[in-house]
Formats: C-alpha cells, structure tokens, sequence
C-alpha cells in the first residue's frame, strides 16, 4: 500500500486505535461519573473530526485498498457531522446516563465503534465494506438500546430493534449478492460501467435494486419500513434514542449515495420511481400519524419518517428523462438537509433528555407544559428546533426545505413539480404538531414545579445548537456551498 492509500483512512485507522484506548483506559477508572473516559473520547472525537476538516479543505479523491474505499469530501463532510453528532449527543447524555445507571464504559466505546462503522459505510467503494461498515455501526446501536438492562421498556425495544434490523440487514444483503451475480463484481465504480455499458442482467439488476431499496428504505425509517421506529424510540432510553436518530441517518444517506449514484445511476429511472412512492407514504403517513401522538419522542419518531420523506424528495430529482445536469443540484440539496435536520434533531432530543431527572422522563408532550414559566431560555431553544422543523423561516429547515423544493421544480418536469406541491402540503400539515408544542409549552400551565437544574457542559451545548440552527438560517450560503462543492467533487470522481 503507498503512502497515498494510506492517508485516506487516517481517520478510520486512528478512531479504531483510539476506540481500544478509550476502552482499555476505562477498565482502570474508579470515578462514578466516569470524567477521564467522557474527557477522553471527546477528544478522540476532536481529533477525527479536525482530520475529516483538513480533508475537506484539501478536496482531493483518494482510493486506498485496492480502490475499496474511498475518500473525497462528500465522505468526509457526512463522517465530520456523524462525529460532532456523536459529540454532542454524549455532551447531552452524561447527566441522564448517570442518573439511570448507564453512565459505563460501553457507553463511550459502543458509541465510539457505532461512529467507526458510519465512517466505513461513508467511504464504501465496495459492497462488501459498505455491509461490514454498516453491520459494525448496527451491532453497536442494538447493544446501547438494550444498556439499561433493567428497564423492561428498553430491552422489549431493543429486541424489536434488533429482530427488524437483522431482517433489513438481509434484505440488503441479499440485494448486493444479486447485484453482485448481474455484474460480476463488487466493486461499486465497476458496477457502474457494467451498468453503463448494458452488459449486465437487467432482470436480476432490477430485483436486486429492490432488495437494495427496501433495505436502504429501512435504515432511513421510510414507510412501509418505518414500523421499528416509533416503538424503538419511544422504548430506548433518551440517549439511545439520539445515538439513532442523529449520525446514522447521516449513514444512511451516504450509503444511498454510494450505492444508488455512484454505483446505479445507469438504473436511476427505476429507483427513482421507487423512491418517489416512499417519499410520498412517508410524508402522508409520518405527518398524519404524528399529530394523533400524545408521547414526545413518539410525536418526534413519527416526524423522523415524514422528514426522511422530503429528503427522498430531493434524491429523485438528480436524473430527468435520462438527463444528469440537475444531479448535482438534487443532490446537494439532499445533503444539506439531512445535515441539519440532524444538527436540528440533537436539540429536541437532547433537550428532552435534560429535563428528564431521576425517576421522571419528560418524554410526554405534557411534561412541557408551562416550560416558558420555569424556563424561559429553555422554552425559547425548544421552539427554534420545533420551528425548524416544521420549516418556519428564519431557521435552518425552512432552507433545507426550500432547496429540495427548488431542486424539483428547476427540472421543469411535471410530476416532480406535482410532489413539490405535496411536499408543500405535507408541510402545511407537519406543521400543526409543531406548533402545538410550542403552544404548551408558553400557554399551559405547568404540571411539574421541580427546579429545572442543568450542568454548564450540557447547557453550553444546548445554547451552541440553538445558535447553530438560527445561524445556519440566517446564514446558510457557507454549509451549502460546501455541500455542493462536495456532491460536485464526488459525482466527478
């Protein structure tokens, strides 16, 4: 291997000997509240994540291990937000784990390993390492749902995580072999030149395009495969529930991205099709369901599903009547969006997890009441992540939902003009849950009159992600150029 092939998994290679450390180093740590492992992976993940920046600067494509993996600055801008998604949600997840037993070491080393598999998934270039990435970050998910090993709740939903995870797992699998015995390898720049060049299957192509699909459908928790997500978000504890609902749909993206453009473009008019049906269900069915929803992270799984719905609005915008020259646009709109939804996600949930208190979750939409009265900073965080999501201007999401709108209605073609419009609607609809939180929490009154008592380290974080999402709205023309520029790079590569 040159030095060349080398410097493309540096970061890969030194999160994995820094995972060992931080779980070697932990066996020998006597404080409770577990300080020299918290300090040391956050600095583990200060040092990936200056990595993946320097990357990103530089622009380069690079292919290390027999061109298995890949590294150019899609790859490393979606491992730099998993990283300080990851970051944060440990940030916000002390005080919780500790009150609940949870603070160990296997929190920090199975989010660490969970963070190690996005990183391979993101710079797959073969089908193989794509699964193995993604098998890594999903054994390591399914462990820290079930952490709490006492809470009945939390192991019924790690078992339901786990059952429905391996079942996506082999559908995806089985969807590579098929791709794999159409063209012959399973190498993904190879696939698609064999694709370009017609000389693959077109029947075994096309059903192992589905099994594909349909796993990848799962990962993002789009309908119908979203019926793991409410019951697995309500079920895990908070923290869990973050560690999924942030840097693996980062993961997840990026593996569509790998597979599906730069492995299938060839096939783009039949997954595109496939995914405008999910997208449509997903907005229908996320957005209605949500707003019957009395439980918060319920509410909140169920607006998960409807917001993977116009993320996949923006990935069938790329290829028109076999035309690519809106693909870079499409794309990187997608992109863009499920990086602040992310950023915006760490908010919700983070700040649910700091209400929370021994013996008492605030997970229910009630527990919020009066918020503004006992906490009026805390009230005004809560409703710019609630606004950004329902994409109210001037926060983050109403731009992410706008160049995703944009993206289908530049291809001036009919039907992705017609989905813009529902998207609209769907919206419109989403809306409503939204806003009805916010409306409980400054005109109820408030059902609990315990003093909301919040550690600097957390409460510090919590500010920088309201800022972020505010700031990002007001000021969004640096993330999407950098999002473009890396679609741009990686599309050329």
């Amino acid at each position: 291997m040159t030095a060349m092939n080398w410097l493309a998994v540096y970061p890969e290679i030194f999160l994995l000997v820094m995972t060992c450390v931080v779980a070697l180093a932990d066996l020998f740590v006597t404080d409770p509240k577990r300080t020299p492992t918290h300090v040391l992976t956050l600095l583990t993940l200060a040092g990936v994540g200056a990595m993946h920046w320097t990357y990103i600067q530089d622009g380069e494509t690079l292919y290390a291990m027999n061109r298995m993996v890949v590294s150019d600055p899609m790859g490393h801008l979606l491992a730099l937000f998993a990283v300080i998604a990851i970051a944060v949600t440990l940030i916000y997840a002390r005080p919780y784990a500790e009150s609940r037993e949870m603070l160990k070491g296997e929190l920090y080393s199975l989010s660490l390993f969970s963070l190690l598999g996005i990183s391979v998934m993101v710079s797959a270039n073969n089908l193989l390492v794509t699964y193995i990435g993604l098998e890594l970050m999903s054994l390591s998910l399914y462990a820290l749902v079930a952490l709490r090993r006492d809470h009945a709740q939390s192991t019924e939903a790690a078992m339901k995580y786990f059952v429905l995870g391996a079942l996506a797992s082999g559908f995806l699998l089985y969807g590579m072999s098929m791709l794999y015995g159409a063209t012959g390898s399973l190498d993904i720049g190879t696939i698609f030149d064999v694709i370009a060049k017609g000389e693959a299957n077109r029947q075994v192509l096309t059903f192992g395009l589905v099994f594909i699909v349909s796993g990848l459908a799962f990962k993002l928790g789009a309908v119908p495969f979203h019926m793991w997500v409410p019951d697995v978000y309500q079920g895990a504890p908070t923290a869990a529930t973050l560690l999924i609902a942030g840097a693996p749909k980062i993961a997840s993206f990026g593996m569509a991205m790998r597979l599906l453009v730069d492995g299938m473009m060839g096939l783009a008019a039949d997954w595109q099709q496939m995914l405008g049906v999910l997208a449509v269900c997903s907005l229908l069915i996320g957005n209605l369901a949500a707003i019957a929803q009395t439980n918060l992270k319920r509410m909140l799984a169920y607006s998960t599903i409807a917001q993977m719905g116009f993320l996949l609005l923006g990935m069938i915008a790329g290829v028109v009547n076999g035309n690519t020259l809106s693909a870079a646009n499409a794309y990187s709109s997608s992109l863009f969006y499920i990086l602040t939804y992310v950023v915006t996600t760490l908010g919700t949930f983070g700040l649910i997890m700091l209400l929370a208190r021994q013996g008492f979750e605030a997970e229910d939409i009630v527990d919020l009441a009066g918020l503004h009265k006992r906490s009026p900073v805390l009230a005004a965080v809560m409703a710019i992540f609630l606004f950004s999501l329902a994409g109210v201007p001037p926060m983050v999401g109403f731009h992410a939902k706008l160049a995703v709108l944009q993206a289908l209605i530049s291809t001036n073609d009919p039907v992705l003009i017609q989905l813009a419009i529902f998207g609209v609607v769907m919206s419109l609809i989403g809306a409503f849950y939204y806003i009805r939180v916010v409306k409980v929490m400054y005109f109820d009154e408030p059902k609990d009159s315990a003093t909301i008592v919040i550690a600097g380290g957390p409460r510090t974080a919590l500010s920088l992600n309201g800022a972020a999402v505010l700031l990002l709205g007001i000021i969004p023309g640096g993330l999407m150029t950098l999002c473009s520029q890396a679609i741009v790079k990686s599309l050329a590569g």
